[in-house]
C-alpha cells in the first residue's frame, strides 16, 4: 500500500518509537499512530488497527517477562482483562451496528487520538509527584493490598478498553498512572508488570477486530517492526545515560505537538 520514500520512512518511525519506548517505557501508540497519520498519511483507522497489532507483538515479550518474574498481580490483571475487553467490544459493536461513514469514523478517531495524546502527556507530567506521594503513603501503611477497589478497577478497564479500541492509546502511561492512584501500596514493578500484561490480550484482540474491518496493513506492520526492534534495544541501553527528566520532557513536548496537530 505504501511505496517509495515510505519504505525508508516507516522503519525510521518504528526506530524512533522504539528508542523512546526503550528510554521511557511509554510512547508507543501515542507517538507512532500520530506520526503514521500526520507524516506518512495513513488513514486513521488503518493507523490505529496496525499499531494495535504492533503493540500486541512488542508488549508480549515484556508481558511474558513480567509474568515469569511474578510482577503481575493476578486479581487486578483478570479484572482489567475482563472489563477492558468489554469496553473494546462495546466500541466494535457500535461500529458494526451503526456502520458509520468512513470519513466520519476517521474524523472521530483523529479527535479521540488527539485527546488521548493530551491525557498521556498530562500523565507523564504528574508521574514524578505521583511516585513521591505513593512512597509517602506506603511508608505510613503496612498492607500492600488495602484500598483494593474492584468497582473502580472495572471502570478503569472498560474506559481503557474503549479508548484503546478507538485510538490505540491508553494502556501505557494512562493505565500506569491510574493504577498508581488506585493501588498506591503496590510496588511500582507490579503496577508496570500488571499494566503491560493485560495490554497484551487487549491490543491483540482489538487489533484482530480492526483487521476484520480491513483496518490493518501487514506490509506497514512489518516495516514498523523492522525499525522498532533495534530501536528498543538501543533505547534500553541509553536509558542509564540520559537523565529521566530530559527524556520525559522531550516526550511531553512531542505528545503535546502531536495532540495539537490531530485536534486542529
Amino acid at each position: 500500500m505504501f511505496e517509495g520514500s515510505s519504505l525508508f520512512l516507516l522503519p525510521a518511525i518504528g526506530f524512533l518509537t522504539g528508542v523512546v519506548v526503550g528510554l521511557t517505557g511509554v510512547g508507543g501508540g501515542s507517538l507512532m499512530t500520530p506520526m503514521l497519520i500526520g507524516v506518512v498519511g495513513v488513514p486513521p483507522a488503518i493507523a490505529v488497527g496496525t499499531d494495535l497489532l504492533f503493540a500486541a507483538i512488542t508488549k508480549s515479550f515484556g508481558g511474558f517477562t513480567h509474568w515469569r518474574a511474578g510482577h503481575v498481580v493476578k486479581p487486578i490483571f483478570l479484572r482489567l482483562v475482563l472489563s477492558s475487553l468489554i469496553g473494546a467490544a462495546s466500541f466494535f459493536a457500535w461500529l458494526h451496528f451503526t456502520a458509520p461513514d468512513v470519513s466520519s469514523l476517521n474524523r472521530t478517531i483523529r479527535v479521540s487520538l488527539g485527546v488521548a495524546v493530551f491525557i498521556t502527556a498530562a500523565a507523564l507530567v504528574i508521574r514524578p509527584w505521583l511516585i513521591k506521594w505513593r512512597m509517602r503513603y506506603a511508608n505510613e501503611h503496612t498492607s500492600e493490598t488495602s484500598g483494593l477497589n474492584i468497582g473502580l478497577t472495572l471502570i478503569l478497564g472498560f474506559v481503557i478498553g474503549a479508548l484503546v479500541a478507538v485510538s490505540s492509546i491508553g494502556a501505557g502511561a494512562i493505565g500506569v498512572t491510574a493504577l498508581m492512584l488506585l493501588f498506591p501500596l503496590l510496588p511500582l514493578r507490579q503496577i508496570v508488570g500488571t499494566d503491560v500484561a493485560y495490554a497484551v490480550p487487549l491490543t491483540f484482540l482489538a487489533g484482530a477486530a480492526h483487521a476484520s474491518f480491513g483496518n490493518v496493513d501487514l506490509a506497514l506492520l512489518a516495516a514498523l517492526l523492522v525499525g522498532s526492534i533495534p530501536g528498543i534495544l538501543i533505547g534500553a541501553k541509553l536509558c542509564t545515560r540520559i537523565p529521566e527528566i530530559a527524556t520525559r520532557a522531550l516526550l511531553v513536548v512531542m505528545l503535546t505537538l502531536a495532540g495539537w496537530k490531530l485536534t486542529h
